[in-house]
């Protein structure tokens, strides 16, 4: 299993590596589809030999379906797996909190590129996830879609007629699927207008996350905005409806933006410049704080205020800050102060030549 995790770190994250559309204000676009076997119990509801067979099952269906890239897709068993191995695949947005907490029966499989997954028995028995970079829905709910279709000619998804696929959660009932865009908005942040934006969206019947969704907090100014509903709508007019919002978003985040620009140029250069400096300069750096400075330092980059400094490095510090990813590269288990130590330490290094 180690030697699974060695071969995924080698791996650009693609969804922060690869160029997308509207890249320098939406970070990344995902869809997640929730699917469960016709007639075996829910996982909450299904023992440890059943959740077995079922991991089984659907990792002998994506191999011969082809899905993924099966069989020579990352598989991993979280079981089996030590406390940063499980969180680096967290920090790489492959698998949730809930999915790693759970007591044996689970597996992961995942796409060479790290572009699509499959949670098996999280809270459903399938959790597909396609994640791309950039703001690109339509193109991420084709790749799904096939995916998906792909591994129903092997499984027998439980659906019904009227309602839809059923799932564990009623809130899930219907599609199965949750959409999502993360956008950085640091220009409503700044002006002052984050807070009515999101009241905004929530009217719409938009969930608007941190970093990390549900539950997590919205550090770097990185917001995730998602549908709520999945019943009563079809995949396409949920992509539809949330496509519309995310682009009114992202015109309100340049409008924002060129506003600083033009009214508080230099308290914008003063912002980024700080954010630059805490970066290159510090000794000692929190996960908190690095992720603040990094939101401000590709601000500068998205609006051409470096000539140095690319928007695939500050993307992948993103990445590379985290807790797992820091004691990873340093073979071994770090305290929260040897972690600041160290991140600091990796930022004052990629960005030395800037």
């Amino acid at each position: 299993m180690s030697e699974s995790i060695e071969r995924l770190l080698k791996n650009p994250v693609s969804f922060l590596t690869d160029a997308g559309p509207d890249e320098d204000i939406a970070i990344s676009s995902r869809i997640r589809l929730a699917r469960n076997l016709a007639g075996k119990p829910f996982p909450v509801a299904a023992d440890l030999d059943l959740r077995r067979e079922i991991c089984d099952e659907v990792a002998k269906a994506a191999a011969q379906s082809g899905a993924l890239g099966c069989p020579e897709c990352f598989q991993f068993d979280p079981e089996e797996m030590d406390a940063i191995d499980r969180e680096i695949l967290f920090e790489r947005r492959l698998a949730s909190r809930d999915f790693l907490a759970r007591a044996g029966g689970t597996r992961l499989l995942v796409r060479d590129d790290e572009s699509s997954s499959v949670m098996i028995n999280e809270e459903d028995h399938l959790r597909i996830q396609t994640l791309r970079p950039g703001f690109q829905l339509d193109t991420v709910w084709k790749i799904i879609d096939r995916l998906d279709s792909e591994l129903a000619k092997q499984l027998d998804f439980a659906f019904d007629d009227r309602l839809g696929f059923l799932t564990s959660c009623p809130t899930n009932v219907g599609t199965g699927m949750r959409a999502s865009v993360m956008l950085h908005l640091p220009g409503l942040v700044l002006t002052g207008q984050i807070g009515p934006t999101i009241q905004g969206v929530n009217k719409l019947n938009l969930a608007v996350r941190g970093i990390y969704g549900e539950g997590t907090d919205n550090r770097g100014s990185l917001y995730q905005v998602s549908n709520q509903s999945t019943l009563g709508e079809s995949e396409e007019q949920i992509i539809d409806r949330l496509n519309s919002v995310i682009s009114q978003l992202i015109a309100h985040e340049k409008e924002a933006r060129r506003t600083l620009l033009e009214r508080d140029q230099y308290g914008l250069l003063d912002y980024v410049g700080r954010s630059y400096g805490i970066l290159r300069h510090s000794y000692k750096l929190s996960s908190e704080e690095a992720i603040k400075s990094l939101s401000g330092l590709r601000v500068g980059v998205d609006m051409g205020l470096f000539n140095s400094v690319g928007i695939r490095k500050v993307n992948e510090l993103f990445i590379a800050i985290g807790a797992a990813h820091l004691q990873k590269s340093a073979g071994r288990e770090l305290s929260p102060a040897e972690r600041d130590i160290c991140r600091a330490a990796l930022c004052r290094e990629k960005l030395k030549h800037s």
